[in-house]
């Protein structure tokens, strides 16, 4: 192994050993039973709602705002690094538990995972250089588009009809994954919803369909932020370890709830987590 691998290794060990153990002044001196019992429950919820349409992190980020100590709250990429790898475990148990029962075309997904993921690396580099927060208006109102014509079209999603061929498939995945994979690493809400309406409209998926093909790139991306999160110390592990353990127990059930009751039981709560969406980012560009 070369030396920087070493480097890496030891440094994320290191943060990993202080983060459980609560002996660095990076970290709390202990994590408080209260807040980690609060968080994890919040976790439980966001991993449901984020296992059936995404979305999950308008639940989790707001409550680490709430209930993280004041110096670890106060810095947002701690924030944003927690609940990443708390997002990523539920995440990643969603896919499988979907695997097992929807069948998944992997020709076209591995691809653009794979995409997804060298492309949110590169979204998050990008961050240095530009200022995510001009997307907010046109985020904005592309959220109001997807919402109006989803809920206007009332069988957007109702039947599987494959729109593509096998090899034009896989392309549009590639390009599907290079472009919401930046858009991950750069911005980021809003990804869940932006692919299943992607993987309905475009694929011609039913929203079953559509939902557990969007956790599988929303995995990559996941685990592409985790990385880099990881890397540079911005992970607290004493929280976000018992909230990936809560997240992925709501992630296990939202997925198991979604396959049993189908695509209108998807295309609801995928609406009402868009209006979510839309009504905290209005708020946050008018105000």
């Amino acid at each position: 192994m070369s030396g920087a691998g070493c480097g890496l290794s030891r440094t994320l060990a290191r943060d990993l050993a202080e983060s459980l153990t609560l002996v660095s002044p990076r970290f709390p001196r202990y994590a408080a039973p209260v807040d980690v019992i609060w968080l994890c429950g919040f976790a439980t919820l966001a991993g449901f709602v984020d296992a059936v349409v995404g979305g999950g992190g308008l639940i989790q980020i707001p409550a680490l705002l709430l209930f993280l100590p004041p110096e670890h709250a106060g810095a947002l990429v701690m924030v944003l690094g927690t609940n990443k790898l708390s997002s990523m475990c539920g995440t990643g148990f969603a896919v499988v538990q979907y695997a097992r029962r929807v069948p998944l075309r992997w020709r076209t997904l591995l691809p653009a995972a794979g995409m997804a993921l060298a492309a949110s690396f590169l979204g998050a580099r990008t961050v240095a250089h530009l200022h995510p927060e001009l997307l907010k208006p046109l985020v904005l109102g592309l959220l109001v588009a997807v919402a109006v014509y989803a809920a206007v079209n009332k069988d957007f999603g109702h039947l599987h009809a494959p729109k593509l061929g096998p090899a034009a498939e896989v392309w549009a995945g590639l390009g599907l994954g290079a472009v919401i994979g930046f858009y991950d690493g750069f911005f980021g809400p809003g990804t869940g919803s932006f692919l299943i309406f992607a993987f309905i409209g475009l694929f011609g998926f039913d929203f079953l369909l559509a939902s557990a093909s969007a956790k599988v790139l929303n995995f990559a991306t996941n685990l592409a932020a985790v990385a880099y999160f990881a890397a540079t110390g911005q992970i607290l592990y004493a929280y976000a370890l018992p909230m990936g353990a809560c997240n992925i127990a709501g992630a296990l059930t939202g997925a198991r709830l979604a396959i049993l009751k189908g695509n209108r039981f998807v295309r609801v709560f995928f609406l009402l987590v868009v209006a979510a969406l839309i009504l905290r980012y209005g708020w946050e560009v008018v105000r």
